[in-house]
């Protein structure tokens, strides 16, 4: 029977096939929960940040699984347990806990940020400390919570929400499908009868032994520790300061990504974690990312270099929007044509390059996707190309 490692390796595989353009994403999610730690998804409505978590915490068996969508009037009893009217009546006062934060092995708390004042110090002690005061003040309840997962269409606003935001070590961005293609598999998969998917689980004890025994016995080098030392000065020498809590934490995430792997010890490979923890702002994200990967994988740098050329042509293409279809079709045969064959090859050639080198090939991976999707949108919105004719090209 494979091993815990390699059963959720399986599973991300499974959820990256069910949620288009969201390997990275699933991936991510897994190793913050073996970490033991919280991530936060942030993206607009309707990205699939609820079902993902739904689908992935199902996944784990024996788990008691909480979720809410909080708002600025949610009580702390409603998250934490409410109060029993029936003990109430006999002059009792006491909560029920079945079924809320306070039971959850893993929580999905949706609208993290909208957290109630009444309602912010326990949920910052819930996340901190997996403990909860209860309303009467009697001994804190020890949680059994591995980890939360969060979600917000924005970022915090306040310095209480601020607070929370501290806490969550793991920031993804999600955004709205780019791939026409598999804009067009979301379309055909909601008119059609899907086949029932693979399903793989691992149980709950075998996770808690994984977060509580297997991750940190994982063996963090010198050269490791030398890394992340460099990426400190260097994201330091461009104002991006992240606390020595948040550095320390990282650590353990990036134990939890060699153990997905099946390694003994962390890799240079397993950095690649840092880009979803020292930045605060979805602007300083790149700027991360490129430190990271400059310090990781240099076939990754240049692959980000190459994804601003993309990105410039697609904000070209949206410039173009309402042109006449011969002004687009000159637009693609005197600029775009030559410069996606040309970031297309050279995307390849690194992809080899690096997975014959051993190095991860992930980062070059999301930028060959964004190249994909760019190319697609050019042959469909420039060229009238049929969607069904981009996916049988190579």
């Amino acid at each position: 029977m494979p091993g815990t490692a390699a059963r959720l390796r399986t599973i991300v595989a499974e959820l990256s096939d069910r949620f288009y353009e969201r390997d990275d994403v699933v991936r991510a999610l897994v190793v913050t929960l073996l970490a033991g730690q919280h991530s936060l998804v942030l993206g607009p409505p309707g990205t699939a940040k609820s079902e993902m978590a739904r689908e992935l915490t199902g996944r784990i068996e024996g788990a008691s699984y909480w979720e809410i969508l909080l708002s600025k009037f949610t009580a702390p009893t409603r998250m934490f347990g409410p109060i029993d009217v029936a003990a109430l009546s006999r002059g009792e006062y006491r909560q029920v806990y079945e079924g809320r934060a306070t039971t959850a092995h893993i929580a999905f708390i949706d609208e993290i940020f909208k957290c109630s004042t009444a309602a912010l110090n326990e949920t910052l002690g819930y996340l901190n400390e997996r403990i909860y005061h209860p309303e009467n003040g009697g001994e804190p309840i020890h949680c059994p919570l591995i980890g939360a997962i969060t979600a917000s269409n924005e970022l915090p606003e306040s310095d209480d929400s601020a607070a929370i935001y501290d806490r969550l070590l793991v920031r993804i961005e999600v955004g709205y499908l780019a791939d026409p293609s598999n804009f067009a598999a979301l379309v055909r998969s909601a008119v059609g009868r899907p086949a029932a998917p693979a399903r793989t689980t691992v149980g709950l004890a075998a996770l808690q032994r994984a977060v509580t025994e297997s991750v940190p016995g994982i063996d963090v080098p010198d050269t490791i520790v030398d890394a992340v030392c460099t990426l400190r000065a260097a994201l330091r020498r461009k104002e991006l300061v992240a606390s020595d809590r948040r550095w320390r934490q990282a650590v353990r995430l990036l134990q939890a990504s060699a153990y997905l792997q099946g390694r003994p010890a962390v890799a240079e490979t397993d950095l690649s974690m840092l880009t979803h923890v020292l930045w605060d702002s979805p602007a300083q994200r790149p700027t991360v990312e490129r430190e990271v990967l400059h310090l990781v994988n240099p076939d990754a740098k240049e692959a980000l270099d190459l994804a601003d050329t993309i990105d410039e042509l697609e904000a070209q293409l949206d410039a173009m929007a309402g042109q006449s279809r011969e002004a687009l079709s000159e637009w693609v045969i005197k600029n775009a044509h030559g410069k996606l064959a040309v970031a297309g090859k050279r995307l390849e050639t690194l992809r080899t390059e690096a997975a014959n080198a051993g190095r991860s090939t992930a980062a070059i991976d999301r930028v060959i996707g964004r190249h994909r999707a760019v190319r697609a949108r050019v042959l469909t919105e420039a060229l009238g190309v049929d969607v069904s004719a981009v996916e049988a090209q190579p």
